[in-house]
């Protein structure tokens, strides 16, 4: 792809090359959308190791919209199934009530021939690979990295974008798919409920005896959620994938937390063994650790003048229930569907009432999602003896009952509610 002129217009640029922004540049540029996408690092030292420890809960309906989108292709090898999800209470000592609830995703399937896994897991590195090929090979985007944007200027009509490099480029409309503390939302003036939670979380890889069979568990310890995600082996060589490695994600109050992170390998690997437990025989931290503080932002608004929020920048949200980057692939798949009418009707893509529209489709979702992760953080997150009780009660209670099961599973696979065509792997 040539460099633009600073004469030349897109539909939309997108501001922040992360996970949602690459795949929002991505779907427009598929959806044929003129598309800049401009981030100040190069783009591929996202895709480095070294870059992000973390993997990514890919939900069913998600994995739809990478299909459609010819992303899936790169990833399926490195993808491991979530095939069930087991949650249960447990003390400080790592060991898991009696009492749990647990889904097995051939309950979900409307027919069971159809039954499909309820997720995948991939690392963020292949993830961002994966995208970057395909935003490559996309000729209706141009990556514009690395480069910042230092002023947007919006207008009735447009938005002029002036960069480091001392270019300016011209579009339909700007997406702020910067993260939580992205300077366009600020300077936009849309306000944000914000708070921490005084929490952080570790990740790491683990490797283990037992194989996981592609059981994702979630165990509320006091401190926090410890979350055991299956994942494949480093260096899949028969498309299949390993069942030895697993992606933690452990919580803790951030006090403890930095405690833990300064202890040497064997008095680390003595705590996190105790919470892990030995439901898979021996286990062992591999590679290196990260941590990343945990809070709740939300936007009070996600549209403003020619401008859009899409991903983190509009909703940040604890990591408990693994639904983060899902709700920004459905914002990312309405907002594209929303554009994507608009232009075949000849319509204004950055007007205020085509905007809206993509607002009000995304808010009912992300708001039950922002309530539900904070909610189920507060009350898990704590060793109150009764309240114990009430939990691994209500987790018991919903285990027997095979529809609430059934809808909860849905609910998580991405199955519920509105879905754009994306969502369900149509193009738009």
């Amino acid at each position: 792809m040539s460099p633009g002129s600073d004469s030349q217009r897109f539909d939309i640029a997108v501001i922040g090359a992360g996970l949602n922004g690459s795949l929002l540049a991505l779907a427009a540029g598929e959806s044929g959308l003129h598309t800049a996408l401009v981030d100040r690092v190069p783009l591929q030292s996202l895709t480095e190791a070294g870059f992000d420890g973390r993997t990514t809960a890919i939900a069913n309906t998600s994995q739809k919209l990478f299909k459609a989108l010819g992303v899936w292709g790169d990833l399926a090898s490195r993808a491991e199934p979530i095939l069930d999800i087991r949650i249960s209470d447990a003390g400080h000592d790592g060991r898991a009530s009696p009492l749990f609830l647990h889904f097995d995703h051939r309950e979900a399937a409307e027919d069971e021939h159809d039954a499909a896994p309820m997720g995948w897991i991939v690392e963020n590195r292949f993830l961002r690979a994966a995208l970057l090929r395909r935003l490559q090979a996309c000729p209706k985007v141009e990556l514009v990295a690395p480069d910042e944007a230092l002023d947007t200027a919006r207008s009735p009509d447009k938005v002029m974008i002036a960069l480091k490099s001392g270019r300016s480029i011209a579009a339909r409309l700007v997406a702020s798919a910067e993260g939580r503390f992205g300077t366009m939302r600020e300077d936009a003036g849309i306000g944000a409920r914000a708070w921490s939670y005084d929490q952080i979380a570790i990740v790491l890889v683990a490797r283990h005896e037992q194989p996981h069979r592609g059981v994702a568990q979630e165990k509320f310890l006091p401190g926090g959620p410890f979350a055991i995600l299956p994942m494949t082996d480093s260096e899949p060589s028969d498309g299949k994938g390993g069942e030895h490695r697993s992606s933690i994600v452990w919580t803790e109050k951030a006090s403890i937390a930095k405690r833990l992170l300064e202890l040497d390998a064997p008095r680390f690997q003595a705590e996190f063994a105790r919470r892990f437990g030995d439901h898979l025989g021996p286990v062992e931290p591999v590679g290196p650790r990260w941590w990343f503080p945990l809070g709740l932002v939300h936007a009070e608004r996600y549209v403003d003048e020619r401008m859009v929020l899409v991903g983190d920048a509009a909703h940040g949200i604890h990591p408990i229930a693994g639904q983060g980057y899902n709700l920004g692939v459905r914002d990312v798949a309405a907002l594209v569907e929303v554009l994507v009418d608009a232009k075949r009707l000849g319509l204004d893509i950055g007007a205020s009432d085509t905007l809206e529209r993509y607002a009000s489709w995304r808010r009912t979702d992300n708001l039950t999602m922002v309530a539900a992760t904070d909610i189920l953080n507060r009350l898990f997150s704590n060793d109150i003896k009764p309240l114990r009780l009430v939990r691994d009660i209500g987790l018991a209670a919903v285990h027997r009952v095979p529809p609430l099961r059934r809808f909860f599973a849905r609910h998580a696979m991405g199955l519920s509610g509105d879905l754009p065509k994306l969502i369900r792997g149509e193009r738009p």
